[in-house]
């Protein structure tokens, strides 16, 4: 991907070379740093002295406190190589917007009966010259003089982030049928409207025909920016950087019509080759997710089995058998626990999803401050029993810090699954409404690779299940008003004293 810079005759370097990397929370991203001694000029690295790498995941790095990780070189047997600290920082430029105020002032008559009916169409310019709509004003009716209402937009739509690339306004004057007409046009740059209201930003509108037919035109009016503020719109990675942790919780449907977990044709037979269905939706999320969270204690739940010694039925057990105490340690704890639990309980019924969901929820409602979120994954085969219940429960926990992923595994109708992820029609119980979406539900089928390839349809599940997080995650943040907390103060390499001998 990209290459530092040497910095001569130094055990401790700091490198100043930045790599610009595209950050997606839905990927698992791989990185690996390799680190060489450099002799001489030649670029060929075999030339030079290997002494170490290390391996991560982007994800760790932006998910590590105030997004600084350190880890130890390894690579080199039975030797000590040192250790890297990498950091990461989210691009500014691109999460700015802009509120924007113009008025016009003696803009030209155009309609027969009465004064015009005046808009605004901004434009934003492309690499080859050519240019793009990015907004449109109200329509102000029946004056020369208009004052329009403050809009917001991104820097990225108004002009990519390239504070000097021209962006063109059109003036028109509004008519019911559509043909609207031209009034004239002005052309600026967010830099020079970043200026503010000043004698720099009124404009002349000029219309070209009239004025190459008429010696004595002037303009057709002019435009005044009244106003001008920026916003920096905080994101994802600005909670995350400022320490909000992601909580991780698992739900996994143990009811008799999964199939006989000893039988190959059960969604739970523990095939020693190779995954079922439930460890690769386990696997696929929690892969990634686990790089949010730093202590990596994940609680693992089931439901619908019957449980020993008594054979009570349970919709809200512990895998790891300690109900006081669910958690596993990282992802691999609860496949571990996963696969102790079904050798243990007795798959039964019925599919009832709110026992666990009010489970997290429990704890989502007592951390409303914005320093935690929880996200819930189930994973389930079927047909859900407590439809009314599950509803409920999610109204309710649409208003605390949480999202729910529903996986569906085997081949059953999910209809209700697909009520319930508020895509189409926001959910609703007794008359109320969810307060936001915050559950997404994918059929497993969906990606299954048809040649076999699991790690690819494990990072094709991981990429949809997780891709609505960060979106869900923000609008819980901006409904309380909840601002990210700094982050710590950036890492400063202690300074090597140089001891000289006399």
């Amino acid at each position: 991907f990209g290459r530092t810079e040497v910095i001569d005759n130094t055990l401790n370097p700091d490198f100043v070379r930045k790599f610009i990397m595209d950050y997606f929370f839905e990927e698992r991203e791989n990185l690996r740093f390799d680190f060489y001694d450099v002799d001489s000029k030649s670029p060929n690295l075999s030339k030079h002295d290997f002494l170490g790498q290390m391996f991560c995941t982007l994800g760790e790095i932006v998910g590590s406190q105030g997004s600084r990780l350190e880890k130890p070189i390894v690579g080199i047997p039975g030797k000590k190589c040192g250790t890297v600290i990498v950091t990461a920082e989210e691009l500014g430029c691109c999460r700015d917007s802009v509120l924007m105020q113009f008025c016009a002032n003696k803009l030209d008559k155009k309609d027969f009966f009465g004064k015009s009916d005046p808009f605004l169409v901004f434009h934003r310019s492309n690499e080859d010259g050519s240019f793009t709509i990015c907004h449109k004003t109200e329509v102000v009716k029946n004056t020369l003089n208009p004052v329009w209402q403050a809009f917001k937009i991104s820097v990225r739509a108004l002009c990519n982030g390239d504070y000097d690339r021209t962006i063109k306004v059109e003036v028109y004057d509004w008519d019911r049928d559509g043909s609207h007409d031209f009034i004239g046009e002005f052309t600026t740059s967010y830099r020079e409207l970043s200026r503010g209201q000043s004698q720099f930003n009124v404009y002349e509108v000029i219309n070209p025909k009239k004025k190459g037919k008429k010696k004595k035109y002037v303009n057709s009016g002019t435009v005044t920016l009244l106003s001008f503020l920026i916003e920096t719109e905080v994101s994802f990675l600005d909670y995350i950087k400022g320490g909000t942790q992601i909580n991780f919780t698992v739900a996994i449907d143990f009811t008799a019509s999964n199939g006989n977990p000893s039988q190959p044709t059960s969604l739970h037979y523990m095939n020693p080759y190779q995954l079922n269905a439930y460890g690769m939706a386990l696997r696929a999320v929690g892969e990634i997710i686990q790089d949010y969270d730093s202590d990596k204690m994940f609680p693992a739940l089931g439901f619908g089995a019957r449980l020993p010694p008594d054979g009570r039925v349970s919709h809200e057990f512990a895998l790891n058998g300690n109900p006081q105490n669910p958690y596993c340690h990282g992802i691999d704890g609860v496949m571990e626990a996963y696969y102790r639990s079904l050798k243990c309980v007795q798959l039964y019924g019925p599919t009832n999803f709110a026992p666990v969901i009010n489970h997290v929820a429990r704890y989502a409602a007592s951390v409303k401050d914005g320093s935690q979120y929880f996200v819930l994954l189930i994973v389930t085969d079927g047909v859900i029993s407590d439809m009314a219940q599950t509803k409920e429960s999610i109204v309710n926990a649409s208003k605390l810090p949480m999202s729910i992923i529903i996986v569906g595994v085997g081949p059953a109708e999910f209809d209700a699954m697909e009520e319930l992820d508020g895509d189409v029609v926001r959910i609703s119980s007794r008359g109320r409404f969810a307060e936001r979406d915050i559950v997404q539900f994918v059929p497993f089928r969906d990606y299954i690779d048809r040649s076999g390839n699991h790690v690819l349809s494990m990072a094709r599940l991981a990429k949809d299940v997780l891709a609505e997080i960060p979106e869900q995650f923000l609008s819980y943040m901006r409904v309380r008003g909840i601002k990210p907390s700094p982050a710590p103060p950036p890492y400063t390499p202690p300074i090597h004293v140089l001891q000289t001998q006399i």
